[in-house]
């Protein structure tokens, strides 16, 4: 039993849950506001409260996770998809001229922090929860290229490999048939760290005006429109802050606890 996994699990699934509920209910209309009732603190009507426009702090959040969640997961798509079979191409053959260039991209990439990198994207194409995903998802390839190369050098030295090189197999269907399946557990942990990563960046971009645009719920934006009544009315804050918290907390304890399941070596020694 790994307490790591189980609570990584159940904060993950809740924001999971939280993100699917809205698709079909909230509470109340998350961009319906109501002057008359703005800044009022959790109560049996409001559950989290309202904000300085009325709207419920509950119906907010829960699809403010819808857009965090998709972002997030989009960018390891986008990352996981290109980044994985360039990092497999380049172990395949290493020394290469794709191998060397793809070590000299992985470092351009690299020598810019991500968050930075992520405000030029999106400051050039235009503010919304797409290019943010897009933004988000170019710093995940070479994440995901790098993981991948790293892990397949490894293999590509094993005796089942020189094998099936020996079989006849061409290097691509080696990596597809014999090298993927015996690194998909650490790029299934890779994937839960960077979309937890994401979730931070896309609260990171909207807080600054560059994620998602209103109506659209963010939760990177009800910080920032809070930030100025933290003392007023502290809940508008609290909320929105915990739901980044747990969510990115769940999504780490989720991966710590896969790795530690996946990891053979690890498997007898956590149990």
């Amino acid at each position: 039993m790994r307490p790591a996994l189980l609570i990584g699990a159940g904060l993950s699934g809740l924001a999971v849950a939280a993100a699917a509920l809205s698709l079909v209910w909230t509470p109340w209309d998350p961009a319906a506001m109501a002057i008359g009732a703005r800044l009022q603190p959790p109560s049996a009507t409001h559950w989290m409260g309202t904000d300085h426009f009325g709207r419920d702090i509950l119906s907010m959040l829960m699809a403010g996770a819808r857009t965090s969640l998709a972002v997030a997961l989009a960018a390891v798509a986008i990352g996981a998809g290109i980044g994985t079979p360039l990092g497999l191409a380049a172990a395949a053959s290493r020394g290469s001229l794709l191998d060397a260039t793809l070590a000299r991209l992985n470092d351009l990439i690299f020598a810019f922090p991500a968050l930075v990198t992520a405000i030029l994207i999106t400051a050039t194409l235009g503010p919304s929860a797409l290019n943010a995903t897009l933004a988000i998802g170019l710093f995940n390839i070479p994440v995901f290229a790098r993981t991948a190369r790293g892990a397949a050098l490894s293999l590509w030295t094993l005796d089942y490999i020189r094998a099936a090189r020996v079989a006849g197999k061409g290097r691509a269907r080696i990596s597809a048939e014999h090298v993927l399946p015996n690194i998909a557990s650490l790029l299934i942990v890779q994937a839960t760290i960077q979309a937890s990563l994401g979730i931070l960046a896309e609260a990171g971009l909207s807080y600054v005006g560059l994620g998602a645009q209103p109506p659209t719920a963010s939760w990177g934006r009800m910080l920032a429109e809070a930030q100025t009544m933290v003392a007023l009315a502290p809940h508008v804050a609290l909320f929105p802050g915990l739901a980044i918290v747990l969510t990115v907390l769940g999504l780490n304890l989720l991966g710590d606890g896969l790795r530690d399941a996946l990891d053979p070596r690890l498997r007898g020694r956590l149990t």
